[in-house]
């Protein structure tokens, strides 16, 4: 009656589940090109957001260089460092308390900053720390400070769900791309040699990193960063080249998100900080939250002045209003923002490097809405769909048992029978000459 099932149901049960899995796997890695939440923004709000204008605050502290006490080249490179800032007040004091602690000599660095779309004092408490420094209040004064204010409109909330969901995440990377840019136009000088990107809300970092990233002489650097979802430092694996080649060109991919399950080899998944604190690895993309990139690859680039502006593919996904490499906010293979620069950067013949034994902390270390590490959103209508489906089979082979074994259960030692492959019986001795007439047709009932 139900053929499927007449035979090692049990078996036939965990095959079709498995199959059941596969299926929505695969489904759903067919379907992310045209059903996914990531829908590039429209163009007319991007260009909105590029043409949106900016004021640029410059202050020149003049600090006095100290004794030269060493021929190292690392101490002699000029270094910009950059940071994007909103809404964080809190975080500036604990930033330039690890600023002032750096070992490299404060005379060779300038700062940058551009606040957006902030609604509490970031302004206010960026202007008192620069103060400090101004007025002498601080030991060793860094040599200038470039602030740059621009709003995007974006009053998303900095809720940690808010702005580590998979939904918002298109318009908040082509925003932050938006904003790197504009800091990186208005602040890099001919003379900088090194461009170091760093987060605002990094807890704790060596008071020597300048040093030992710029030791490694590599055009794009990144340390780790103790941070359990920051997932922005991989490398490819063949799983995941095949991943993208399912996808549609326009499709931004993100990681640390169960909604694309790329495959790929994450930098805070390797390495250990007990190791070599000096080992590099080849990446392919880089996360921004302690980027350090050599200024020629910003400054020089892949592209020269004349195709700045070219339509001519694959030109048209570098077009930039500078000349180097920046932060795409179109789609570079698949990727904006710090890992399309990182593929840009790739197929521009630099080297991209991440440093899986040396680590930085980070404040912010609670799991993110939509992350790896969260249940994704199918997962439990699927269970209930799966529990529904066991329930509905169980019963009918229950149906089916009841059906097929009337005779054993009207013979009394059902229980005690255990039936070997071969459809033997072995039966207690239970009203064994009773049954004795009956025995027979025990094992070829249960062949049917």
């Amino acid at each position: 009656m139900f053929p499927l099932f007449r035979k090692n149901s049990s078996s036939n049960l965990s095959t079709k589940l498995c199959l059941l899995l596969l299926l929505s796997e695969c489904t759903a890695a067919w379907a992310l090109p045209f059903f996914s939440t990531n829908a590039p923004s429209s163009l007319d709000e991007q260009d909105r957001w590029l043409s949106t204008p900016s004021e640029v605050i410059h202050r020149s502290f003049r600090p006095t260089p100290p004794a030269p006490n060493s021929e190292d080249r690392a101490q002699k490179d000029r270094v910009l460092i950059l940071t994007p800032l909103k809404d964080a007040s809190f975080h500036l004091p604990h930033h330039f308390a690890l600023l002032s602690n750096l070992t490299y000599p404060h005379h060779l660095i300038d700062l940058g900053f551009i606040i957006g779309d902030t609604v509490d004092d970031t302004r206010a408490v960026l202007d008192a720390e620069l103060d400090k420094i101004e007025s002498g209040k601080q030991d060793k004064a860094f040599n200038s400070c470039t602030t740059v204010l621009q709003n995007l409109g974006d009053v998303a909330s900095q809720e940690v769900a808010a702005r580590h969901g998979f939904a918002a995440q298109v318009d908040r990377r082509k925003k932050i791309a938006i904003v790197r840019n504009t800091l990186l136009q208005k602040t890099l000088k001919s003379t900088h040699d090194w461009v170091y990107w760093r987060d605002v809300d990094i807890a704790e970092s060596p008071d020597g990193m300048l040093e030992d990233l710029i030791a490694h002489d590599k055009d794009v650097l990144v340390p780790r960063p103790r941070l359990p979802d920051d997932y922005n430092s991989w490398q490819e694996t063949p799983q995941s080249e095949a991943f993208k080649e399912r996808l549609d060109t326009e499709v931004i991919v993100f990681e640390g998100y169960s909604q694309f399950k790329t495959r790929r080899r994450h930098l805070a998944k390797l390495g250990d900080w007990r190791n070599n604190a000096a080992l590099e690895i080849p990446l392919d993309g880089v996360g921004g939250v302690s980027l350090l990139i050599r200024a020629e690859v910003h400054r020089k680039g892949i592209l020269p002045k004349f195709l700045a502006r070219s339509s001519i593919p694959p030109f048209t996904f570098f077009v930039t209003d500078q000349t180097g490499i920046d932060f795409p906010i179109k789609p570079v293979d698949h990727q904006i923002e710090t890992e399309g620069l990182a593929r840009m950067a790739k197929i521009a013949g630099y080297g991209v490097y991440g440093l899986p034994n040396y680590v930085i902390w980070h404040f912010d270390t609670s799991e993110k809405e939509g992350n790896l590490h969260e249940t994704p959103a199918w997962l439990w209508p699927l269970l209930g769909i799966v529990a529904v489906a066991v329930i509905v089979l169980g019963l009918r082979h229950r149906k089916w048992s009841l059906y097929q074994m009337p005779e054993l259960r009207q013979l009394g030692f059902a229980r005690s029978a255990k039936v070997d492959q071969k459809g033997l019986v072995d039966v207690t001795p239970l009203s064994l000459e009773a049954n004795k007439g009956r025995m027979v047709e025990a094992p070829t009932m249960l062949k049917k």
